[in-house]
């Protein structure tokens, strides 16, 4: 199989990209740079064309929450999208999208952040043309230091300790449904592989759990104090959960929030 990995150099697509090779399959890569160019469309309509991928695993997009530049966000994550997704029905290649549970913004109904509608336009369009759109929970875990300040709590926070800095908690009690990023991976597979009976919808990928950013903290044997209520930005989501029923059919995660950790910080000890 030879795999087209979009954002091939970030987070989740450079640990798909490995696992794919782990098993023998060709993988090529394209990163954001194509957007440098004026006439990046043609750019990117040229590379489909001529990589001749067997299926597209879409991750590469910008997560930055706090992204105020609507031109480059909806270029990157909706007008590429677009592009892809057409290229993948007319040629009649698997297209899996990394969609995200940003789509239910701060009260669950829909998007609070040029973000979160860019990837919520996108994965609709994508269902449009007959893909698979993966909306990911809030994913951590080996290789996240190539998102930066967009890197899970659980990374940063292990900064925050390794710099002896204090290490700030928003009050108010928010729970993440934390999904490890083997889990992503592994969501990203069985998609391919069941592509014929799942294909047209979207599926969420995440632990089934809503924990508290306190648990985790002290799984990771963080210390910690909190942020003074006025620090929670507006629009701020308190509580997100994977729904089961929503999840691929016959897939599941295979580490709860314990076992995350417990195998993470062995990476970290190592590799950070």
């Amino acid at each position: 199989m030879k795999a087209l990995v979009t954002g091939n150099l970030g987070f989740i697509g450079s640990q798909l990209q490995k696992d794919l090779e782990l098993n023998n399959h060709t993988v090529i890569g394209i990163d954001k740079e194509y957007l440098d160019k004026k006439n990046w469309r043609q750019v990117l309509n040229d590379f489909l064309t001529s990589s001749k991928p067997d299926v597209i695993f879409h991750i590469g997009a910008c997560s930055d929450t706090l992204e105020k530049n609507v031109n480059y966000m909806m270029n990157l994550n909706y007008e590429s999208t677009k592009i892809i997704a057409d290229f993948c029905s007319e040629n009649q290649v698997p297209l899996i999208y990394s969609s995200s549970a940003a789509n239910y913004g701060a009260e669950g109904l829909c998007p609070s952040n040029l973000y979160g509608w860019s990837k919520y336009c996108a994965e609709d369009y994508v269902l449009s043309m007959g893909g698979i759109a993966l909306r990911y929970f809030n994913v951590y875990g080996p290789g996240e230091s190539r998102k930066g300040k967009m890197s899970s709590l659980a990374y940063q926070m292990f900064l925050k300790k390794r710099n002896k800095q204090k290490v700030l908690l928003f009050p108010k009690g928010p729970k993440r449904d934390f999904v490890y990023v083997k889990d992503v991976v592994s969501s990203n597979l069985y998609a391919y592989d069941n592509y014929s009976k799942l294909k047209g919808s979207y599926y969420h990928v995440g632990s089934g759990a809503a924990e508290s950013f306190e648990k985790m903290m002290n799984l990771m044997n963080i210390e910690f104090e909190y942020h003074e209520e006025n620090k929670i930005p507006k629009g701020y989501q308190f509580f997100t959960c994977s729904d089961k029923d929503r999840w691929l059919k016959g897939w599941q995660p295979l580490y709860s929030l314990e076992k995350g950790i417990e195998d993470y910080k062995k990476f970290l000890e190592v590799y950070e």
